[in-house]
């Protein structure tokens, strides 16, 4: 149907009303042709504006506006109603109609595309989009081009009054007519000339350089200035619309071009010409040598005759020229139905959204444009671009918007790029100038370059590729590669700051593995997409690749952060919902194991650079390869660089090793439709093909390979390469992995507070915790076996079960060890790999033969174990399977074990001694009867007596409730209980110091009370030191001996009681050569006396301590020293003391006394050995924690 005929669709009864209403708002007057107004204009506008809104939009029919643009509503009526308006009157019914004319204006320029899908398919709109399409060129025509006055300067009287009353004060009204001028505008800039459709005028007339023109002519780009520059708080409400008009403006605009010179845009315009007119010389020099002539106009067949005697028959006189012409064409007379693509074929090519159409400006168009864009990049880029990022996240826009945000970031980055190497060739020409400051233009484009805008990013380009979003995943490359580029030029920039700023975004950007991956996973899921979009993906691996390799370079110890799910296998579990508490507590779980698979990394780039050299990566570069007739020569070359990585950087040349690969090579060179080989980059392909097809001969060729080797090579060259086949079809062998040996793993431990009857319950209730049951059931079944073989030993022999009867331990020889079944290899494996199951058969009793890394070690009941012991032990292990045992804070049985040798606390590092001391001994510190040596603390009295008789009355309730239980108690039980908490509350007594020795005051800091305390202790040490030089000579007794003996073998416990027994033996060896009278009673005398003295001594120094108090610190030592090691040389006592004045204490006076050590003998059981250097003790909560009774500070 012809558009521009009436339409035979319509509703007559809609088209006679429409009509009315036109003729009613005015017409031409039929004296002075000029426009009269109706007196109902207000009216009618209004209607006209209810119809559209009510009638096309309800029912999709746009049967209104049709009848509108054959009456030509616009141009006869509109404008000219805005023409009547003039600049200086001030008349509100004028302003009125203004606004009804722009209330009109915007549905009738409201752009066809933009009405969505589901419209799209009513077959009414579709009869009417050509002619509407065609309409809407006319009314931006006439807008753009009106004679009577400038349309959109009245336009913008309209909304100036709104814009300039404050964003809190604005109405809602005032809201709505900014939004109305600003929708005109982007309408027009949107609107173009159908190219399916026939022109009704001037097609310069609504070109992208008309409406540059005229936005800059009548001040648009002012307004859109002032709109963008206030986005962040006058105009925050508009972003998305300033968005529209933006990417209308600037889609398809090269941004070098507009800060070139006019003679530097001739030239670049005239190499453009040259080099197509030299692809165009190329392809038909190619296509000459089989051009058809005057004599090749007879008819030719040939029959070849092939190799299984069969006969093809080929037609035409350039198949005879040489063989290889022949079987091409052979090959091009062949059919082959190729399947067709099943999948998501790309979008229909779209006018007004596709963004890859280059346009071309006017000289005046691009001199606008240029002051217009620098503009903005100085005043309005970064508010407008932070309004346009929060819009984004609260999701305010629609993914439209979003493409059109990331488009536009490209664009204004590369346009900034181009102005400042505009500004660069400008200084450089003009270096007779004085030398000025270079200005930081790197802020102007601050707001894009922000870890927020990154997150955003990110997100935005996952989930493109997830949804399969191909187009807005290409506008978010080309986005994310000029934010490479920019951070690159950043990096080489002169200024320390831009250098500090691109290292710091360079590390944000290349610090998540999950970019990495996520560029590989990009340019690996090519298929269909199309030219541009392989043109946005490759380039964007390619600049990816190389700034990460340079960065890699530069920072050795780069890190990475690494998220990976190293999730468990699933296990059984109850349907959810049923048990609300423990699904919570499994969610919890679930979280906390997420959380713990983020780790950091060293980054590899050799390891990183390997995920490229994939099969699915050359296909890719390949497709874009395919199109080597269109391509430039910075695309070219991005396939070169490629290319030559592969087959020398990375060694692999093995996957070009194609037919098809090595055929388009071969083309690219030797032709037909190849590179021109005067181009630019041809002399480097020539090169890389050559060797490609060198490497590929040798390879077919392989020395010391037979006939096979080369069959194989013709066949594996009609495929792609798989990854496991790679290293063999290198080499001729296949790879060889050293298995490295299995690691045992960490050995566990139960912490302070379980005791001996709970560790096989704890050991039990892991293994629970971790689904282990089954090891369970394994370790109770080989327990059960060695209980019956145990059994029967014992009754066979009698005299070994009255041995047991007796409580009497059997030899070790007599029953033999019971060895664990390992024939399941699971089983074996886990007795090697689970550290609980290890746990668990050590508690148990068994014992493990064998080095600590060795796989097949065996594991053995020892002898000594009975069957009564291990009855006991299987009977702990069954009550804790289907009884698990509670613990304290309802702490779980994982929280009661430990690794060995894993941190202690701060607690426990007071109470031990260092390693030097022969008294470290973990035990608490008892008298000779085992109690303790400080009595408990008393209990704190309340501060208010009369709350006492609350607190005893519920005890008396407690009591009471207790007694009323005691028929259902076990007595039994109770007495254990009753013990164990007299076990514990012994122990913790022995670790205190009681209050009533311990005050308050002796934390506080007296001098006078310190000076006499060191005066005390130096007169002290003086006379002990004194006494003992007379009395003591030369190192004598076996006590001396023994002593360095035990130090040898560093026994603690061990060292005291053979210095005890060492002693009694001295004394009775002493007493026995003076009965005997083989030795007199004077050489007997000092060791008698060295013994008396040190008793002396030792009971001074507690007279000293008890006396006087000890201060909370020492006076500072003058020189600090290392801790020394134990010697394991025999000394004397003297000896001892006279070194360890030297070498150990701390100076305190002239005669250096001894400040840190004292020698202290009590009982037999008792050690001579030095006191630890004084450290500021832990508060407990019952008091001080000691190391020893006889610690002196």
């Amino acid at each position: 149907m012809d558009p521009f005929e009436e339409s035979s669709t319509v509703d007559p009864e809609v088209r006679a009303y429409v009509y009315s209403l036109v003729s009613a708002l005015g017409g031409r007057s039929t004296l002075d042709a000029s426009y009269a107004i109706g007196d109902d204009a207000l009216a009618v506008l209004k209607d006209l504006t209810r119809w559209i809104r009510l009638y096309d939009e309800k029912t999709d029919r746009h049967d209104v506006k049709r009848c509108l643009a054959e009456a030509n509503l616009v141009k006869g009526d509109l404008l000219e109603i805005l023409a009547q308006w003039p600049e200086g009157s001030e008349s509100k019914y004028r302003s009125k109609l203004a606004l009804g004319v722009l209330e009109l204006l915007v549905p009738l320029t409201w752009p066809l595309d933009g009405l969505g899908e589901e419209r799209e398919k009513s077959g009414e709109f579709h009869k009417h989009v050509p002619f509407l399409q065609l309409a809407q060129v006319g009314y931006k025509r006439a807008v753009l081009h009106c004679d009577a006055t400038s349309i959109l300067r009245t336009v913008v009287r309209i909304g100036l009054p709104a814009m300039a009353t404050t964003r809190r004060e604005r109405s809602k009204r005032d809201e709505g007519i900014i939004r109305l001028v600003l929708y005109l505008f982007r309408n027009l800039a949107i609107i173009v000339q159908p190219q399916h459709l026939p022109s009704q005028g001037d097609e310069n007339d609504v070109t992208r350089s008309a409406t540059i023109d005229v936005f800059y002519a009548q001040d648009i780009l002012t307004l859109l200035l002032t709109v963008g520059s206030g986005a962040g708080d006058e105009f925050q409400y508009y972003g998305s619309v300033m968005l529209e008009i933006l990417f209308h403006l600037l889609k398809g605009v090269d941004a070098k071009k507009l800060f070139m010179k006019k003679e530097r845009v001739a030239s670049t315009d005239t190499q453009y010409l040259k080099e197509t007119l030299s692809k165009e010389r190329a392809m038909l020099d190619s296509y000459k040598k089989f051009a058809p002539t005057r004599h090749n106009r007879f008819g030719t067949m040939v029959w070849v005759k092939r190799d299984d005697t069969k006969y093809s028959t080929v037609t035409g006189q350039h198949s005879i020229t040489n063989e290889s012409q022949t079987l091409h064409q052979m090959d091009k007379t062949k059919k082959w139905n190729k399947p067709k693509y099943r999948g998501k074929l790309p979008q229909e090519f779209n006018e007004q959204s596709d963004f890859g159409m280059a346009v071309e400006l006017t000289d005046t168009a691009r001199k606008h444009l240029q002051s217009f864009v620098e503009d903005f990049l100085d005043s309005s880029f970064n508010p407008l671009f932070s309004c346009l990022r929060k819009a984004i996240e609260r999701e305010d826009v629609g993914s439209e918007n979003v493409r059109q945000y990331f488009y536009l970031i490209s664009w204004f980055l590369n346009a900034e790029a181009a102005r400042r190497d505009a500004t660069h060739r400008e200084n450089g020409s003009h270096a007779d100038r004085p030398t000025q400051t270079e200005e930081n233009t790197y802020a102007y484009i601050a707001a894009v370059l922000d870890q927020e805008t990154f997150v955003l990013m990110n997100r935005n380009m996952q989930r493109a590729f997830d949804d399969k979003d191909w187009r807005m995943l290409q506008t978010t490359l080309l986005a994310f590669t000029q934010i490479l580029l920019t951070v690159q030029s950043m990096a080489a920039s002169k200024d320390e700051e831009d250098q500090e700023i691109a290292e710091n975004i360079q590390n944000r950007i290349f610090y998540e593995e999950a970019t990495h991956d996520r560029i590989v996973q990009i340019l690996r899921g090519y298929t269909h997409q199309g030219i541009a979009y392989l043109d946005v993906i490759t380039e964007c691996t390619h600049v990816f690749v190389r700034m990460l390799e340079r960065y890699a370079k530069t920072n050795v110890d780069m890190q990475v952060r690494s998220k990976r799910r190293s999730r468990k296998k699933q296990q059984v579990q109850a349907p959810a919902g049923e048990n609300p508490a423990v699904d919570a507590e499994q969610a919890e779980d679930d979280t906390r194991d997420a959380q713990r698979t983020v780790s950091e990394r060293s980054f590899d780039f050799a390891r990183f650079s390997a995920k490229f050299t994939t099969q699915k990566s050359v296909d890719t570069f390949l497709a874009l390869l395919h199109f080597h007739a269109e391509l430039s020569s910075t695309q070219l070359k991005r396939c070169h660089r490629f290319f030559y990585r592969l087959a020398f950087k990375a060694d692999l040349a093995i996957l070009l090793f194609r037919v098809d690969i090595l055929l388009l090579f071969h083309r690219l060179i030797k032709g037909p439709d190849g590179l021109d080989p005067k181009g630019e980059g041809f002399h480097d392909w020539e090169t890389l093909v050559s060797q490609v097809f060198r490497k590929c001969v040798k390879w077919i060729c392989k020395e010391g390979q037979a006939e096979s080797w080369r069959k194989m090579c013709m066949i594996e060259m009609l495929f792609s390469k798989v990854g496991n086949t790679v290293f063999y079809l290198q080499n001729g062998f296949d790879r060889v992995t050293e298995k490295r040996a299995p690691r045992p793993p960490a050995e566990l431990d139960f912490k302070a507070g379980v005791t001996e009857e709970q560790k096989i319950a704890v050991a039990v209730g892991v293994m629970l915790e971790h689904n282990k049951a089954d090891l369970i059931a394994f370790v109770r079944g080989e327990l059960t076996r060695a209980i019956e073989e145990r059994s029967a030993w014992e009754s066979s022999v009698p005299s070994l079960a009255a041995q047991i009867d007796s409580d009497t331990r059997a030899p070790l020889s007599t029953a033999p060890s019971i060895f664990l079944s390992l024939t399941d290899p699971e089983q074996k494996a886990s007795c090697f790999k689970d550290k609980h199951l290890r746990l668990l058969l050590l508690m148990v009793g068994y014992q493990r033969l064998g080095s600590t890394d060795d796989v097949d070690a065996a594991w053995l009941l020892p002898s000594e174990l009975s069957s009564q012991t291990l009855q006991n032990r299987l009977e702990r292990i069954q009550k804790a399977e289907f009884d698990p045992p509670t613990f304290e804070d309802g702490k779980s049985a994982g929280e009661m074990i430990k690794a060995k040798g894993s941190y202690t606390s701060r607690s426990a590092a007071v109470n031990t001694f260092d390693s030097d001391s022969a008294a470290s001994s973990t035990k608490p510190a008892l008298d000779a009867e085992g109690n303790a040596l400080f009595p408990p603390n008393e209990r704190s009295k309340r501060a208010n007596d009369a709350d006492d008789a609350a607190p005893k009355k519920r005890r008396r309730l407690r009591r009471a409730a207790d007694n009323s239980g005691d028929e259902d108690v076990d007595p039994e039980a109770e007495a254990r209980k009753a013990a164990a908490r007299a076990k514990a509350q012994k122990e913790r007594d022995a670790k205190i110091k009681s209050r009533l020795r311990v005050t308050a005051s002796d934390d506080e800091s007296d001098e006078g009370r310190d000076a006499v305390f060191f005066a005390k202790e130096e007169e002290r040490r003086k006379k002990t030191r004194g006494v003992i030089a007379s009395v003591i000579g030369k190192e004598t007794g076996a006590a001396t001996a023994e002593t360095s003996k035990s130090k040898g073998k560093g026994a603690g416990k061990g060292k005291r009681k053979r210095l005890a027994e060492s002693s009694v033996a001295s004394d009775q060896e002493s007493d026995a050569k003076v009965a005997s009278g083989d030795v007199s009673a004077g050489s007997i005398a000092p060791d008698r006396r060295r013994r008396e003295v040190l008793e002396i001594s030792s009971a001074e120094s507690s007279e000293s301590d008890s006396d006087e108090s000890t201060p909370l610190s020492s006076p500072p030592a003058t020189s600090g020293r290392k801790r020394q090691k134990p010697s394991d040389k025999p000394m004397s006592v003297a000896g001892n003391l006279e070194s360890s004045a030297t070498d150990n204490d701390v100076d305190m006076g002239d005669d250096a006394p001894l400040a840190n050590e004292a020698v202290v003998v009590e009982d037999m059981e008792d050690d001579v050995s030095p006191v630890k250097q004084t450290m500021p003790a832990r508060r407990t909560r019952a008091g001080f924690v000691v190391d020893d009774s006889s610690d002196a500070d």
